[in-house]
């Protein structure tokens, strides 16, 4: 059984420490500036999303060309800069989802050539095991651990 390579690189150290530090350094400079929800708060908060984008863009529009319509309760101030952080952020995260995307795409390609041929390794192993090369023994025991099937077995019956 053969398997097909779909991704054959290496990434050097250097670029995986520089990636780092780069993501260290914005993490770093942002932080000051972001702040956290916990589970429940992101569940229940009125999201602004897609649709509702352009809706607030046109109503900052107009609260610049027609402010006499803002109720007075309402803190313009505090609404521009929300918009700000909105606009300003946003490219980040879509950024920032880019490289997500592609990091578990890759990480997920590469992990399952790695466990195919870890798989071949241990039917290998196991057959040799099984022909009773010694040699094999040792590692088959040590590796079965791993390789046993944990999956959807009925329950034994008392």
């Amino acid at each position: 059984m053969s398997t097909k390579n779909q991704i054959s690189i290496e990434i050097p150290q250097s670029v995986i420490d520089q990636v780092t530090e780069n993501l260290q350094n914005s993490r770093t400079l942002l932080a000051p500036y972001l702040q956290g929800l916990t589970p429940e708060q992101r569940e229940t908060i009125f999201k602004m999303g897609d649709k509702t984008v352009a809706t607030v863009q046109k109503v900052e529009d107009y609260t610049e060309t027609n402010p006499e319509f803002a109720p007075s309760y309402m803190d313009q101030p505090e609404f521009h800069k929300d918009v700000a952080v909105v606009n300003g952020l946003s490219p980040l995260r879509n950024l920032a989802n880019q490289l997500e995307s592609d990091l578990s795409d890759t990480i997920m390609l590469a992990g399952n050539e790695a466990l195919l041929s870890a798989l071949l390794y241990y039917g290998s192993v196991k057959e040799a095991s099984s022909k009773g090369v010694a040699t094999a023994k040792p590692i088959y025991e040590d590796l079965s651990k791993r390789f046993s099937r944990k999956g959807n077995r009925p329950a034994p019956k008392e």
